[in-house]
């Protein structure tokens, strides 16, 4: 479901960091008037378009019960997400992929990390970050708060078994815009 754009602050015009990213989705987060404006869906996600800082692209997000995004990259862009609302759970890789050239990989024992994000919590990325983003919740939705510099160029999806990662497909803006 795709939604009108809003604008929760003013974008600069330099470029962003990581930090000014995180700061970015942070505030926004905390406004609850905009989040409560999100319309979620009771079976799919729902999103709206921000304006992020310095040219970013922005994204509130609206994650109904078990849902989730499935192993993926943000290939040259990096990012920050807060969960604004409910609790997100993240698993990344802490391994430097190759970017390009492959379609399966053996992934090292030890790569794995967890991350419970609450209402208010949320981190940075840099480039080529692979991850899933879980709402593990059977009740409740959560709400979350992205941002990406530059603006996203492709994702690419991946699938996993066990310690095996397959490229599956790359996305282009025009797939999810």
């Amino acid at each position: 479901m795709s939604l009108p754009s809003l604008s929760p602050a003013s974008a600069s015009t330099a470029t962003p960091t990581q930090a000014e990213l995180l700061d970015f989705v942070r505030r926004t987060a905390a406004d609850t008037e905009l989040i409560a404006s999100l319309p979620l869906d009771p079976e799919g996600r729902t999103w709206v378009r921000l304006a992020g800082p310095g040219g970013s692209e922005a994204w509130l997000i609206g994650w109904p019960p078990g849902t989730g995004t499935g192993w993926h990259d943000h290939a040259d862009s990096v990012g920050a997400f807060v969960t604004a609302a409910g609790e997100l759970k993240e698993n990344a890789l802490a391994a430097r992929l190759p970017t390009d050239g492959w379609k399966t990989l053996e992934l090292s024992d030890g790569v794995d990390r967890e991350r419970l994000l609450t209402s208010g919590k949320g981190r940075a990325f840099g480039r080529h970050h692979v991850h899933e983003v879980l709402n593990e919740s059977r009740e409740r939705h959560a709400v979350s708060v992205h941002a990406y510099y530059p603006p996203l160029p492709r994702i690419r999806r991946y699938s996993r078994t066990g310690q095996t990662l397959r490229l599956e497909q790359v996305e282009r803006p025009q797939d999810w815009q």
